[in-house]
């Protein structure tokens, strides 16, 4: 199991909107809107890293109102 956080920029005002729908996605463990640089920070996880792109591209950024993300994959050193 491979699992990221999936760090999400908005359109203003956005943030809380495409938390809910984010969160709706299967395979999103969480997602929370937040301060900072970013606006929404979500926990996915998928089987494969192949499986992770897929959701990330084909699910997570086609929600309206997201102008960028960054996938950050979790390691265990």
């Amino acid at each position: 199991m491979v699992q990221a956080y999936i760090l999400v920029q908005t359109e203003v005002g956005k943030a809380s909107a495409v938390a809910d729908v984010i969160a709706k996605i299967a395979g999103v463990i969480q997602a929370e809107d937040v301060t900072g640089p970013y606006d929404v920070i979500a926990r996915a996880q998928a089987s494969s890293v192949d499986e992770l792109g897929r959701l990330v591209v084909a699910e997570i950024q086609r929600v309206p109102g997201i102008t960028r993300t960054l996938t950050c994959p979790v390691v265990h050193l």
